[in-house]
């Protein structure tokens, strides 16, 4: 990859797509299906309208998560959590590396906080949840308790996200070729996590090359985001080699495929490295930022390998399950956390 200073940052061409009437009809269905797939061949990444999303569950989530943020950091560290049980909880600033799930070791942490949640609605009577694994990725959630009404907020905008990850992943089925169900037994035990970061605005002591969140690619199947137009926005890089502006638009989600649907389709979609950059130094203040972050993952034990319709002269991945992959990726990330104690 070339040195960031010698790229070129330019506005994304990353399609604006409506999937409002994907369910209305054979026609419909098969356009917004090819749509899809163009831009997932393409860039790896598309904006959706038309996702049914109520505006007034989003200004809910996001004013209770502002106000987690704006509360004493000795507070918020009240809700890290530690070694088995850091699937989830409170991160502070500069605690964790995405671009270390690179492998790049010398990577610096990200400038942001955040606080993770998984799945709230996990039948644990389920011998399915009882596992060694199981008990620690669909652990009880732990909340902020010093905001009114945040748990409820958090909890139902979860709810939303995953019936959207379960149209686009019937969108995605179509787009590939396959029955509209094909992955529906495979994330019907879905292993999600909603992350919800705050990119604070810069103190002005940081390194010149640190990032809000370093390069990286998601890691699941899709990520579904909400995010702020703020100086030190979301970038993709291009097959051409340059950082590309993703736009982001009024009543719309950024969505991007990550490394499981990668392998499922033999990397004929891709995932495609992201960073968050830091705002200029003239535009540091009031450059604050919030961004809901929708991770979806399969279940844990689904196995991935080679869809039917994009086997090819070569396979390029072997079989992994989702839970394998999620815990590799996870542990290179909170590498610097552990480096710090």
């Amino acid at each position: 990859m070339q040195q960031e200073g010698a790229l070129q940052v330019s506005t994304s061409p990353v399609p604006v797509i409506d999937i409002s009437r994907f369910d209305s009809g054979a026609g419909a269905r098969a356009a917004i299906a090819r749509q899809v797939d163009n831009a997932c061949r393409q860039y790896g990444f598309l904006v959706i309208r038309g996702h049914g999303i109520d505006a007034r569950l989003i200004d809910r989530i996001d004013t209770t998560s502002r106000a987690f943020f704006d509360l004493p950091r000795v507070k918020k560290e009240r809700y890290h959590l530690t070694d088995s049980e850091s699937w989830r909880g409170y991160f502070a600033v500069q605690s964790s590396s995405l671009a270390k799930t690179l492998g790049i070791e010398e990577a610096l942490p990200d400038l942001r906080e955040y606080f993770t949640i998984t799945n709230p609605d996990v039948d644990r009577t389920d011998p399915y949840y009882q596992t060694p694994e199981a008990s620690v990725i669909f652990a009880p959630n732990l909340y902020p308790t010093d905001i009114a009404g945040l748990q409820d907020a958090w909890e139902d905008y979860y709810r939303a996200m995953a019936d959207l990850a379960e149209k686009l992943m019937r969108i995605f089925a179509v787009a590939l070729d396959l029955d509209e169900r094909w992955f529906a037994d495979k994330i019907d035990r879905h292993m999600t996590n909603l992350v919800v970061s705050n990119y604070p605005d810069p103190c002005g002591d940081e390194s010149p090359d640190q990032m809000r969140a370093g390069p990286h690619t998601d890691y699941g199947t899709l990520t579904i985001l909400r995010a702020e137009d703020k100086p030190g926005g979301l970038e993709i890089l291009t097959k051409e080699g340059d950082w590309s502006r993703v736009p982001i638009l009024p009543d719309t989600f950024v969505i991007n495929i990550g490394d499981l649907m990668a392998r499922w389709t033999n990397d004929q979609w891709v995932s495609t490295l992201h960073r968050v950059t830091a705002p200029p130094p003239g535009q540091r203040v009031g450059s604050r930022r919030l961004s809901l972050t929708f991770f979806h993952q399969p279940n844990w034990d689904a196995v991935v390998d080679c869809i039917p319709s994009c086997l090819g002269e070569d396979r390029r991945y072997p079989s992994i399950t989702s839970g394998e992959h999620l815990e590799a990726q996870r542990q290179m990330q909170h590498a610097v956390e552990g480096a710090k104690k």
